[in-house]
């Protein structure tokens, strides 16, 4: 009597890792709901919807430098209003914070609707972004963030690699992030205050922390 076969899942077979855990998801009775379920959610999730121009702030150093002059091109061809806050040539030894702090600064008071940092990797520029109270920035490759993080985290300036992120990308990441908003879900204002709150906590203390020293300089 010839051998009965054995389950998928007993058979010692010579298929890789990765064709095992295909094998298991197709065994699955509702694998394909599955599967459904999740292109359909990330299908929707980049549906992007034209908003009035807004008011908006870029800046770059050398590593954006090209970058920021290209989205700068197609901000105003859509009828955005944009600030440049440099640099306004390309200097290969100047510092991104020299830009990207009165960027963050015109977001946080309002001058500006939205931001636009660009640095070599984008990792900088978020970095000096958030030392800005009331400034929520962040590095964004890819377009699901590019709606959440303001969608979620009423993110206001988005930062992008100059070296990393090409013109094409970079354009579809920009236009995401300018036509989301703030959900205003209770869940996402009460953790925004607890960060503000941080930020409240920090800007006192670092006040009396100058008002304690300039006290022991008088009294010298």
């Amino acid at each position: 009597m010839a051998p009965q076969p054995t389950p998928t899942s007993r058979r010692k077979s010579s298929v890789t890792p990765d064709q095992s855990r295909w094998i298991i998801i197709r065994e699955s009775e509702n694998w394909e709901v599955e599967i459904r379920r999740h292109l359909n959610s990330m299908s929707s999730s980049i549906i992007v919807i034209p908003q009035p121009p807004k008011h908006i702030g870029i800046a770059a150093d050398h590593g954006g430098f090209e970058l920021k002059g290209i989205l700068t091109a197609r901000l105003r061809g859509t009828g955005h209003t944009v600030t440049d806050f440099g640099d306004r040539r390309e200097i290969s030894n100047d510092d991104y914070p020299d830009f990207v702090i009165p960027l963050a600064r015109a977001v946080a008071s309002g001058e500006v609707q939205r931001g636009i940092a660009i640095c070599g990797s984008g990792v900088g520029a978020a970095v000096a972004a958030n030392k800005v109270n009331g400034v929520r920035a962040c590095l964004i490759e890819e377009s699901w963030s590019a709606h959440q993080g303001v969608e979620d985290d009423d993110l206001k300036m988005i930062c992008l690699g100059g070296l990393v992120t090409g013109p094409a990308l970079a354009w579809e990441l920009i236009k995401i992030f300018l036509a989301a908003g703030f959900s205003g879900a209770e869940r996402h204002r009460r953790r925004l205050a607890k960060i503000v709150a941080l930020e409240q906590y920090e800007a006192s203390s670092h006040s009396a922390r100058e008002a304690v020293l300039i006290g022991e300089e008088h009294s010298t």
